[in-house]
């Protein structure tokens, strides 16, 4: 592999508004809370945005800071092979209090949108019901998997795949007796600067009562923390 340093761009001057914006909206950020974990002007932030005005080096930083990532990320071009895993060598690891396994597919890069993860399900697993930002896609490589879509119950087998907003309610389980693995791709970020997590994602927890969903809110812990091997 490579070990040339990543490109710097020739047109930086009309992309960082785009790559400001998409960035922004990854993560869930207001203009206005961008502008006050940056200490920028709401218009300002705007017109830089829309690449009406170019930010100066230290305006450029203050964003960066807030949105949690590095100069680089405005200014540098990733190389073809840093988005390359090979099956042998993908660290796996495991979220606090889940049983799941995951293997990380997907990389970070200046505008990228996608995560993606290969999950080993085990025997009895069953997911809380949650809704999120964005959409999510899986694929069942083996075993078999029950998908709770707003309310409607999916049995999905390998070669089964499902895609759907991540703001429709949904859960699953693995009632079977023997581990599934499927290919888990979606639009929610997972990562953030230094391997962090970024994303709050809505719990559901059904109103016995009135029969409505009552969300709660909860960070994801960091998965980069517990990896295993």
């Amino acid at each position: 592999m490579s070990s040339q340093p990543a490109r710097a761009t020739s047109d930086v001057d009309t992309r960082i508004g785009v790559l400001i914006r998409a960035r922004r909206k990854q993560l869930g950020l207001t203009l206005q809370q961008l502008g006050e974990a940056s200490g920028l002007s709401v218009g300002y932030l705007s017109q830089v945005e829309r690449d009406n005005a170019t930010p100066t080096l230290g305006s450029l930083a203050g964003i960066a800071r807030a949105l949690g990532v590095g100069l680089d990320y405005f200014v540098a071009q990733p190389r073809a092979e840093d988005g390359l895993t090979r099956a042998e060598n993908r660290q796996q690891f495991s979220i606090a209090g889940s049983s799941i396994i995951y293997e990380r597919l997907g990389t970070e890069f200046p505008g990228s949108q996608l995560s993606s993860f290969v999950l080993t399900v085990p025997p009895g697993y069953s997911s809380e019901t949650v809704s999120h930002e964005g959409e999510e896609l899986i694929y069942i490589l083996e075993g078999t998997i029950t998908q709770y879509l707003d309310g409607e119950e999916m049995v999905m087998k390998a070669g089964d795949s499902l895609h759907y907003r991540g703001n429709t309610p949904h859960a699953w389980k693995n009632t079977t007796d023997t581990s599934a693995r499927l290919l888990w791709t979606g639009t929610l970020t997972v990562f953030g600067a230094n391997g962090q997590t970024t994303n709050r994602i809505e719990l559901v927890s059904p109103d016995k009562a009135s029969g409505k969903s009552t969300p709660r809110t909860r960070t994801i812990p960091d998965p980069e923390k517990r990896r295993t091997t």
